[in-house]
């Protein structure tokens, strides 16, 4: 039998002693080098000033609820002089709070357009106001288009990394002192360009952004997790992400619970509690096709609690998408609301034995909106109750 290797980190009595990203780091490393292993975090709070930066074949183990990992309070300066791409430094207005091993967030005006530069890095290098990242620029950061530093990062995260577990802890973005950096930077977990991650009762919450967030990840699998009360997402498969599983989460106290960005296709979102988001409980849009969208609570979306997102042309839709055996509650707010919407030239959507379910009085509550320039949506054997309207086919009109 083959044994891999296994340590431990803690605040006192483990094989690395810290109370920072430090000593989760120091052991993330030390596995990676000799091939992977198990990383046992030990309970207690650690207070991260930098994100834990994943290898791959690591599994990150925590002590269940005991083990919380908190981001420390954002700083955000100015800075006082223009860098360019090249430059692997910048001057800051005022340095107060950034110290070397910090992560960073570096966001200005693109100077040819309307939009904006972003880049995460780590300061490994100080001199008065002037500090030195662990990565040059490659992009434009100029005084006179707003750039300014903050101390943003996700608290795990990786990049072109496989075979990573991470289980059994909970991750604070202690929301009210951080600024926002949205999921496509950043979140509670942030993973880019990686394969085969698992992520296992795993609490994600209060996050000035994202809960758990993965761009062009293949085959990532979260369960028995929970997303709660960040400021946007709570998970959000990114664009291009293929056969993502997410099955028996709790996701509550969003913007919006499960969100199917750009491109993703053969997913499967099973029995999830999809609790009181503030706009839509599942968003879907974007190339997402041949997606199951399974037995789910969606209860008190604020808006729409399964939403076809409405996209410029037949192309770029949502198609070949099943919505089955879901249970979707008192969907939108103010008398006005609906279960499920479908927009834009989607097509090929089966929507089966779902029950819609409205307890609050029937004022302007719809079941199913179909809009106009849909085609081939099946309705087969869902259930009504308390509604205004069943089903508002906007095609028969």
């Amino acid at each position: 039998m083959v044994h891999s290797l296994s340590i431990t980190v803690g605040i006192s009595g483990a094989q690395i002693n810290g109370r920072d990203e430090r000593a989760i780091q120091a052991g993330v490393d030390y596995l990676a080098a000799l091939g992977g292993g198990t990383l046992k975090i030990l309970p207690g709070e650690y207070h991260l000033n930098n994100a834990i930066y994943l290898r791959s074949q690591i599994q990150i183990e925590g002590s269940g609820a005991d083990t919380v990992l908190i981001k420390n309070p954002s700083v955000q300066t100015s800075l006082a002089v223009d860098s360019d791409w090249y430059d692997d430094h910048v001057t800051l207005t005022n340095s107060d709070g950034f110290e070397i091993g910090y992560g960073v967030c570096l966001r200005a005006k693109t100077p040819q357009s309307d939009g904006s530069n972003v880049i995460k890095r780590t300061i490994i290098g100080r001199d008065g106001n002037r500090v030195w990242l662990d990565r040059p620029l490659e992009k434009n950061f100029w005084a006179d288009h707003e750039a300014h530093i903050s101390t943003l990062f996700p608290i795990l995260t990786g990049e072109h990394i496989h075979d990573v577990e991470i289980r059994d802890l909970i991750l604070d973005g202690n929301r009210l002192n951080n600024e926002r950096l949205d999921g496509n930077y950043a979140g509670c977990i942030f993973l880019q360009n990686c394969e085969r991650i698992q992520i296992e009762n795993v609490e994600a919450r209060n996050y000035n952004g994202d809960g758990i967030s993965w761009q062009v990840c293949h085959d990532v699998t979260v369960t028995d997790c929970r997303s709660l009360n960040n400021v946007d997402l709570g998970l959000h498969p990114g664009s291009g992400s293929q056969r993502p599983i997410m099955r028996n989460n709790h996701l509550e106290g969003n913007r919006l619970g499960l969100f199917f960005c750009w491109g993703v296709k053969h997913g499967i979102a099973e029995n999830n509690r999809i609790l009181n988001n503030r706009e839509f409980g599942i968003s879907i849009g974007h190339r997402d096709t041949d997606n199951i969208i399974r037995s789910n609570l969606i209860e008190g979306s604020r808006k729409i609690g399964i939403y076809f997102r409405e996209e410029p042309n037949e192309g770029r839709c949502p198609h070949r998408n099943l919505v089955e055996n879901n249970r979707i509650v008192n969907s939108g707010s103010d008398g006005k609301g609906t279960g499920i919407g479908i927009r834009g030239e989607t097509r090929s959507i089966r929507i089966q034995r779902n029950q819609i379910i409205e307890t609050r009085g029937p004022a302007e509550y719809v079941g199913v909106r179909i809009g106009e320039k849909t085609s081939d949506v099946v309705l087969e054997a869902n259930e009504f109750s308390g509604l205004a309207v069943d089903v508002d086919d906007l095609r028969s009109r």
